[in-house]
């Protein structure tokens, strides 16, 4: 069973950045159950096989004033996968730090290797306003200076700065799989 995170401040983004993930997740019959960051409990981390941390609007950092809400990435050793604003907090939770670049549309990205199904050049879709410097424990899987896909050395911790529920579901057909 897969663990949905949302992290949207505003109700109405729900339906922008989470439900997209369930149609996919539902269409593909995985089940799943999703909680807001700030209602989640040892119980909901136990009961998930898998974790999709996912998107939020440009404009709603609410989530980085409550990183302590996180502090499970660190010690969690199921498959996760973070998705825009949920890379980044992956990200801070192993200690990168945030910087400022807004990339919105479409761009093409080069995977160098193969990352959940992805390899060569993909078009994928930006909405964000920040990245993450990649932490030490990560790798990244794509070309250029802004780390767009990466992975956790050792553990299946996945992210991607991009939204793959626009473009490249497939990506999160794959990460259903591990």
């Amino acid at each position: 069973m897969i663990l949905i995170i949302n992290v949207c401040k505003e109700k109405l983004h729900y339906y922008e950045f989470v439900k997209p993930i369930e149609k996919i997740l539902k269409k593909n019959k995985i089940k799943f159950f999703t909680r807001h960051y700030k209602e989640i409990n040892e119980n909901d981390l136990r009961k998930a096989d898998q974790i999709i941390i996912c998107g939020t609007s440009l404009k709603d950092c609410d989530y980085l004033k409550h990183l302590d809400r996180f502090q499970w990435i660190k010690y969690f050793e199921k498959p996760l996968l973070g998705i825009c604003a949920g890379m980044q907090i992956i990200s801070l939770a192993f200690g990168g730090k945030i910087k400022k670049e807004t990339e919105i549309g479409f761009y093409n990205e080069e995977f160098n290797r193969e990352f959940l199904s992805l390899i060569g050049k993909h078009e994928v879709y930006h909405l964000h306003n920040n990245y993450m410097t990649l932490p030490k424990e990560f790798e990244q899987f794509t070309d250029g200076k802004i780390p767009q896909a990466i992975k956790h050395k050792t553990k299946p911790i996945y992210g991607v700065l991009f939204h793959p529920e626009v473009r490249n579901k497939k990506m999160i057909e794959e990460f259903a799989k591990l």
